[in-house]
């Protein structure tokens, strides 16, 4: 039963967006590394929580909020992966400090930044106002800019400034594009908060100008898409990744894309409720499969180990946008279920790279050898990672890619030539790297392996391999609903 909103009671969602926005207050105030680490992690927890309460007490919508069956389940995964993310950056801070990489007063202000993030990232996923929307990714860009200049190195501040640059350029379009939405549904609808509520603008999306909303459609899909990652708005990404903490670069890669592309899917439901507007679909299909050509070619020849995962990031944001964009129940679905086990799989590969280049002492692939002989727990992790994000059985990655393969070739045969051959040659990169890596005789330095690194990076891949060989009947019933509402 949905309850409405109620500010004499405890709230799941005032509690989802409370907790990480108190806590990103106390932590800046709160003395002590090891304190501000406990409690970024208690916040990550209680946010969990908070979120899993919204699947039995659903607050009706208003004008500036709402939670439907789509949006929860990615506020779902972005509080689990934020969860983890924040356990993991307590061993991995804490060793960047005993190196003298990083300094005591910065690792709390990470900390203070990360519920900022945190914060910003539900909002946007449960703002109704399309312009709280694009004021919540802002914030969460804003955040991640400066998690990512943390070491103070020219390098960190040069990847920071270049992040901030096209990112802020990117979402300036999404908001000229938010603006003429504005302008065009308030001939309709009225001036004031409804003309920007998502819930009102599908109910009487039919009655929008087409013209206005085809012109909004494109600043939105290149001012979102830069978020996305897509090609050519792509260029941030990869030196965000390879000089930022490891742990920022978990939830850029498995959360802040899927924001960007989250934005993007509720204009792309507008269109699909307008019949006299141009279809969406190829425009996003034509900057899928250039993202995942361009990402799978650019794994080769990378040297550094989060460069190369930060192109398997763009390559998966092709995908993903590829799938969206052919639409249809299988495809939307195959989308659906990428996104999830995309953010599960890459957030795994990054814990296990950070602790790699902390153990080996480097990040460049030539100097990390024979992982599954010195670190065993380590190279076997990355082993199933690869094989993970690599779309190879038995793992989630595999049922989607095989989804999305098998309707693109019922429907449009001609485009699963090229979609195909981008995972293939993906594939073939990858299993080169890792086969190097973790086999042979091990190089580089041999620190101990930390055991509390174990516990978020096994949470993550077993729920992967798990999602590859059963999804509950329930569990799926609810994707399959989620793909219908998508069009």
């Amino acid at each position: 039963m949905i309850a409405a909103f109620d500010a004499t009671s405890v709230n799941p969602l005032y509690l989802t967006l409370g907790v990480p926005a108190l806590s990103t207050l106390v932590l800046f105030l709160l003395p002590g590394y090891r304190r501000a680490a406990r409690c970024n992690v208690l916040a990550s927890l209680v946010t969990l929580l908070a979120s899993l309460a919204l699947l039995w007490s659903r607050p009706a919508p208003n004008d500036y909020l709402f939670v439907d069956d789509f949006n929860i389940y990615l506020v779902l995964i972005t509080n689990f992966v934020c969860l983890t993310t924040s356990v993991f950056s307590v061993s991995y801070l804490t060793h960047e400090l005993d190196i003298g990489r990083l300094r005591r007063p910065y690792a709390r202000f990470y900390h203070a930044m990360f519920q900022g993030m945190v914060f910003a990232m539900n909002l946007a996923l449960v703002s109704n106002s399309l312009g709280l929307m694009w004021v919540a990714v802002e914030t969460a860009t804003l955040a991640t800019v400066v998690i990512v200049g943390l070491y103070r190195t020219e390098a960190a501040i040069k990847a920071s400034w270049k992040y901030f640059i096209l990112a802020s350029m990117g979402i300036s379009l999404a908001l000229f594009g938010t603006t003429l939405l504005y302008f065009t549904a308030q001939s309709v609808i009225g001036s004031g908060n409804a003309a920007l509520a998502w819930t009102v603008l599908r109910e009487r999306a039919a009655e929008l100008d087409p013209a206005v909303l085809n012109i909004t459609f494109v600043f939105v899909l290149v001012g979102y898409g830069t978020k996305a990652g897509l090609v050519p708005m792509h260029a941030w990404l990869p030196d965000a990744h390879s000089e930022g903490p490891t742990p920022i670069s978990a939830v850029l890669s498995g959360l802040l894309l899927n924001l960007g592309l989250y934005a993007l899917l509720r204009f792309k439901m507008l269109m699909g409720a307008n019949d006299q507007t141009l279809a969406p679909g190829p425009l996003m299909m034509g900057l899928g499969l250039a993202s995942l050509l361009f990402g799978a070619l650019m794994l080769y020849g990378r040297r550094d180990i989060k460069r190369l995962f930060a192109y398997s990031s763009i390559e998966h944001m092709g995908l993903i946008t590829f799938a969206f964009g052919l639409g249809g129940p299988l495809a939307n679905l195959a989308g659906i279920l990428h996104m999830v086990l995309h953010s599960l799989t890459k957030s795994a590969l990054f814990f296990t790279i950070g602790h790699v280049a902390q153990v080996k002492g480097t990040q460049e692939i030539a100097g990390i050898r024979g992982l599954t002989t010195s670190h065993p727990v380590l190279g076997w992790c990355l082993v199933l990672g690869v094989i993970a994000i690599a779309g190879l059985p038995p793992t989630g990655l595999f049922m989607s890619e095989f989804l999305l393969v098998s309707t693109t070739f019922a429907r449009e045969p001609l485009l699963a030539v090229p979609l195909v051959l981008g995972l293939l040659i993906a594939l073939g990169c990858l299993i080169q790297r890792v086969q190097a890596m973790a086999f042979g005789e091990p190089t580089g330095s041999a620190e101990p392996f930390k055991i509390s690194v174990l516990p978020p990076l096994a949470a993550h891949l077993v729920l992967v391999i798990v999602a590859g060989l059963y999804i509950p009947a329930p569990l799926m019933a609810w994707f399959q609903h989620v793909a219908a509402l998508l069009g």
